[in-house]
């Protein structure tokens, strides 16, 4: 059984930054690729970055291309989400995701099996 436990959301004030975090439980489970979605109210969810797994390649949203960085602490089980100059428009739940299987489509939510909770970010203006 696989688990996501996000950390490190909260509020911030519009131009500072933010990092949140992501853990995988599951003594077998190893990820192949893992990423963050969002969702802001009353939009739909949207794709913020990915990272894979082995090689650390990345991807990224093009709301967040630039002021934002993925990375992952492969003996953790950790990949992490930091978010710069962040504008109220950034608002929303944070999902992390996983899966065991590569594939370099990155934005589909469908591809991805494992979900987080979600974790809420808050920028004021």
């Amino acid at each position: 059984q696989v688990e996501l436990i996000e950390s490190g959301g909260g509020l911030v004030q519009a131009g500072g930054s933010l990092r949140v975090s992501c853990a995988a439980s599951g003594r077998t489970f190893r990820p192949a690729d893992m990423g963050w979605f969002r969702q802001a109210p009353d939009k739909e969810r949207e794709f913020v970055a990915g990272i894979n797994w082995i090689g650390g390649d990345t991807f990224y949203g093009d709301d967040v291309r630039g002021r934002s960085t993925i990375s992952r602490d492969t003996a953790l089980k950790t990949v992490y989400l930091q978010l710069n100059s962040l504008k109220p428009e950034d608002t929303a739940k944070y999902f992390c995701v996983a899966r065991q299987s590569e594939t370099y489509v990155y934005s589909a939510e469908g591809l991805w099996p494992f979900w987080g909770q979600g974790i809420q970010v808050t920028v004021s203006t």
